[in-house]
């Protein structure tokens, strides 16, 4: 069966959750949305586990059956996360796929993700097989004319009600970049809240008139040079950098690298976690990669406490100075050392 993306919701509440789902495409921000969508509509329906296989090319295919066939310590109902880079899974592959599609294990779901395919693709037996016991998700480019009204509809969908201009100012702005449209649109709304968002709004937010960046400084702290990265939060500062737009652009990084960190903590290397995150790009895994490997899943967590912490300072909530904490943050992300747990204000402890 086939089913566009935003119909997956209305499609498990009619049908239930299906065996085997299989989503491909070449949009990364709609292809990262579809799957999280459908892993947490899983995990609503109890599939509390979840096993992540890369079938790159030296994939044995014996481990798909293994795991299939496989049964959790705690009986739990699980997701098996299988991505495909290639989108060819070869003949070893195909054979694995439809034998699978033909048995497959109760309480377990096969998430499926691979690049967009072509005739020959859709018209193979595997695909065939997976598609009449599952559901077959094909993302499609967002373009021409129907690029405006989908910004549209994300701002309003985050609470911001665009001025005039705004929409097709953005559409220029983000060339056809999806990602990068979600990324603007998640800053507007920290830098101004919920209401109308002008022109003016998104000029401001948009221009790139600091010298350094908050994706430089990013970069900077995961590749561990701590001197460099307090200098650029500086340079940051003085420029005039809103705090909540430095917190958003470290606190985006942190929860990625707490994703990746909870795959190594189950046995993955920091290379094979990468590899299959498609929410990063390639040219910057290596730099990911190097982060996975400074710190742990715990100290990745601490950095996201302190997170919430420093965005709490912003608001007024705690007694302390964001940027101080912005300081700890990209210290520690960079390798310094981290306390036990983020320090609150001795007032604002209960």
């Amino acid at each position: 069966m086939r089913v566009r993306p935003h119909e997956l919701a209305t499609h498990v509440q009619r049908q239930g959750i299906a065996p085997i789902y299989l989503i491909s495409g070449d949009e990364p921000l709609q292809m990262n949305e579809a799957a999280d969508a459908i892993r947490t509509l899983a995990r609503a329906q109890g599939y509390s586990g979840r096993d992540v296989l890369e079938a790159g090319a030296r994939f044995d295919w014996n481990e798909l059956t293994a795991e299939a066939n496989s049964l959790s310590l705690f009986a739990e109902k699980r997701i098996i996360d299988l991505r495909i880079p290639s989108g060819k899974p070869g003949r070893d592959g195909g054979k694995a796929l439809s034998e699978y599609a033909e048995r497959p294990p109760e309480d377990t779901l096969l998430l499926i993700t691979l690049p967009k395919l072509d005739k020959g693709q859709i018209s193979s037996k595997w695909l065939k097989a997976l598609e009449a016991r599952g559901v077959f998700v094909q993302i499609w480019p967002i373009e021409g004319n129907r690029l405006q009204p989908w910004i549209e509809q994300r701002l309003r969908q985050a609470s911001l009600t665009p001025g005039p201009q705004v929409v097709a100012m953005l559409a220029e702005r983000i060339e056809g970049n999806l990602l990068a449209a979600a990324q603007e649109i998640d800053k507007l709304k920290l830098l101004h809240g919920s209401g109308v968002i002008t022109l003016e709004h998104l000029q401001e937010s948009v221009a790139d008139s600091a010298r350094y960046d908050v994706y430089g400084l990013v970069d900077a702290a995961l590749e561990g040079q701590v001197g460099r990265t307090l200098r650029m939060l500086n340079g940051l500062k003085a420029e005039g950098t809103a705090a909540p737009v430095v917190l958003w652009a470290l606190a985006r990084e942190i929860r990625t690298l707490c994703s990746l960190a909870r795959l190594v903590a189950q046995g993955r290397s920091a290379q094979q976690a990468v590899a299959g995150a498609r929410e990063v790009w390639d040219k910057r895994k290596p730099l990911v990669s190097q982060g996975l490997q400074r710190l742990n899943l715990h100290q990745w967590r601490q950095l996201l406490q302190l997170c919430c912490l420093t965005d709490r300072a912003i608001k007024g909530q705690e007694r302390q100075d964001p940027w101080l904490l912005l300081q700890r943050i990209c210290s520690g992300m960079a390798g310094a050392p981290l306390p036990d747990r983020p320090a609150a204000h001795p007032e604002n402890r209960s």
